[in-house]
């Protein structure tokens, strides 16, 4: 039988997706109406999943997996799908993030991707361009998965005071995003230093950087421009950059005493306490 947007499955990652997610349904005897009231999403949905119109979620993929027995498939494979999402300079800080024992992150203005909340994300990707906005926003919220690994990586986040300042997606979104860093206390593997406005001339101020450290592979340092990314594994520029981290480590506020500063802040600036 020839369906309408048939797929090539070897097309990409998501048109994998849908064909499988096709074929396992029709051995299944299901039509789409059917499998989206068991997997409790509309048929619409999975027909968009199916024609690679629409982007799956972990979530659908878990649901998928469990209603086709199809032995955590989908699950492992939605990876892959919002990994191959991701603009073509970015895939490959990707790869460094799922391959990483240990990330060190700068930022001189914003929460970085790895701790956005969904409605922070949304607001920063839709900042100029809403074009397939919750797709996008779905792919970057997957790459938090990487701390559901069984061995996560060590994360380090230095963020200026001015990210907690900088009102991105109105005061509730700032409250949720604010809220989501201080749940990090009291975790060893993921840690948030404010570097304060009162630390003046820091080893920062040519820009935020991220450094990236392999059990067995030389360090990677991360640097962004405008729709680009610049990794580079240069010896010299890898120490650098370490040493520059050290001090900006140095100069931040300690875990505790950035949670207080975060803490602060949400009360007073966007009206929201936190116990």
């Amino acid at each position: 039988m020839t369906h309408i947007n048939a797929l090539d499955p070897g097309a990409s990652p998501l048109d994998y997706y849908g064909y499988e997610l096709r074929r396992h349904r029709e051995a299944a005897g299901l039509t789409l109406k059917q499998l989206g009231g068991i997997l409790n999403y509309t048929g619409s949905l999975v027909g968009q999943i199916e024609t690679a119109r629409k982007v799956p979620t972990p979530e659908f993929s878990e649901r998928a997996d469990a209603a086709l027995g199809t032995d955590g498939m989908f699950s492992r494979l939605v990876d892959l799908v919002l990994r191959s999402r991701l603009p073509a300079w970015f895939q490959q800080v990707a790869e460094l993030e799922v391959r990483a024992t240990e990330i060190c992150s700068f930022q001189t203005h914003m929460v970085l991707g790895l701790l956005q909340t969904p409605g922070y994300a949304r607001a920063v990707l839709g900042a100029l361009d809403q074009t397939d906005l919750d797709d996008r926003t779905e792919v970057r919220l997957a790459r938090r998965r990487v701390f559901e690994r069984a061995d996560p990586p060590v994360f380090w986040a230095v963020l200026s005071e001015a990210a907690l300042h900088l009102e991105i997606g109105g005061p509730q979104v700032m409250r949720e995003q604010l809220a989501h860093l201080l749940s990090f206390q009291g975790n060893p593997r993921i840690n948030v230093q404010v570097l304060p406005f009162s630390a003046g001339a820091h080893a920062g101020l040519q820009g935020s950087f991220d450094v990236y450290r392999f059990a067995g592979d030389p360090t990677i340092v991360y640097t962004e421009g405008y729709g680009s990314g610049y990794p580079t594994a240069n010896p010299d520029t890898a120490r650098e950059c370490s040493l520059r981290y050290d001090h900006l480590r140095a100069a931040a506020l300690s875990l505790n005493d950035s949670a207080e500063l975060i803490r602060r802040v949400m009360e007073e600036r966007y009206g929201d306490a936190v116990a």
